[in-house]
């Protein structure tokens, strides 16, 4: 298992709506990502600064990456891309974060 975390935003204003979608986050979304190696994910809101700390445990880094070439999950940035800074492919914009401590 590997640990991943990385830091995106949300607009200032949107951060309703971006709990909304994902308190319904489409189930073949959800299906892919696990499918893709993905569990425990879970995103975090700062409301100070509309920071948002993700953090998911995957199978494998490759599978991880194969996420972003599939339709749903391109259809899904494009339903989010209103709501937070995005790249040109709609991806949104993160950076990952390195791990500096675990507590197993």
């Amino acid at each position: 298992m590997i640990r991943k975390a990385f830091l995106m935003s949300v607009h200032p204003g949107c951060e309703t709506e971006y709990r909304r979608r994902h308190d319904e986050i489409w189930p073949a979304l959800a299906e892919t990502l696990k499918a893709h190696g993905a569990s425990n994910y879970s995103i975090f809101l700062d409301s100070k600064s509309c920071q948002l700390f993700a953090y998911v445990e995957i199978e494998d880094e490759a599978r991880w990456e194969a996420v972003a070439d599939t339709a749903i999950c391109r259809e899904w940035w494009g339903y989010m891309k209103s709501l937070m800074p995005s790249h040109p492919d709609d991806s949104p914009i993160s950076r990952e974060l390195v791990s500096v401590f675990c507590l197993p």
